[in-house]
């Protein structure tokens, strides 16, 4: 089913149906897997073939990706079974991330691809569950869960971070989101990106990201600002002011395609798009 039709199919069903057909097809992916390489067989039967639902599979992957000697893998997967199987809300974002990975990067070429092997996604949904224990008041929990995730998948997000849903880390290492920082839905964020404050300053100090935002690789965004909904930040730039919705920002510093005035608006949705480069003809004249 092309990506177009399946987002409108999605949204006239119920995210439980959605969950299910989703849930489906990994399995199916997984089968097939099974049979074409059989040294992945035992491999893809424990990880998804012998689990009931996305959100045990889910729970047994991060458990067994994030234990240590000290931090076992049967706590760790009934911390995040338990978080899991009584959020919907969470149950969605898993949904959409997986979703937006299949649909946004070329090189995803199933949703068990994205599932067992996709480290920004993998780091997005033990963040949530680390999220909700911050919110729980569980702090210490949150944040040894931080630690591991950073140790693991080289993504350091703080717990008290918001995430919205349909988030796509693409590559993921290096991201680093601080504690304020918000993320909207629909954003598409590259490796080595930082969120960041501006040294000791306190309270909220983090960006704040807009729904439908694109993030190039190695960008460097620093303090309480905002990120317009649908703007596109371009590889390597560094932004230290708000930036408006539908505008690219890039450079160091970061200056808006354009001009500050009269800024170039797009139409089009960067964060979903992946539209990195079409600006570059309006902001520079270098040809290699």
């Amino acid at each position: 089913m092309p990506a177009g039709e399946y987002r409108q199919s999605s949204r006239e069903s119920g995210s439980g149906e959605e969950e299910a057909w989703l849930w489906g097809q990994i399995k199916a992916e997984a089968r097939r897997d099974a049979e074409a390489e059989p040294a992945l067989a035992s491999y893809l039967y424990s990880t998804i073939l012998s689990h009931s639902s996305l959100e045990r599979s889910l729970s047994f992957h991060l458990g067994n990706k994030l234990c240590s000697s000290t931090l076992l893998s049967t706590l760790l997967y009934d911390l995040f079974l338990n978080s899991f199987s009584t959020d919907v809300n969470l149950r969605s974002a898993t949904v959409a991330d997986l979703r937006a990975a299949r649909y946004r990067d070329p090189a995803c070429i199933s949703f068990s691809h994205c599932l067992l092997n996709y480290k920004g996604f993998l780091a997005c949904q033990a963040h949530r569950v680390a999220h909700k224990l911050w919110t729980q008041t569980r702090k210490p929990l949150a944040l040894a869960l931080q630690s591991r995730i950073s140790d693991v998948f080289a993504v350091d997000i703080h717990p008290a971070a918001k995430i919205g849903k349909g988030i796509l880390f693409d590559h993921a290492t290096g991201v680093v989101v601080g504690e304020t920082a918000v993320i909207g839905n629909n954003v598409s964020i590259l490796h080595h990106v930082t969120l960041g404050g501006t040294g000791k300053v306190s309270d909220d100090r983090h960006p704040k990201i807009g729904d439908g935002v694109l993030i190039g690789a190695g960008a460097t965004i620093l303090g309480n600002i905002k990120i317009g909904e649908g703007a596109k930040i371009g590889a390597g730039s560094v932004v230290l002011i708000d930036v408006p919705p539908r505008t690219t920002a890039v450079g160091n510093p970061a200056r808006l395609v354009g001009g500050k005035e009269q800024p170039t608006k797009h139409e089009e949705i960067p964060g979903e798009s992946m539209d990195h480069t079409s600006f570059i003809s309006e902001w520079s004249d270098y040809i290699i």
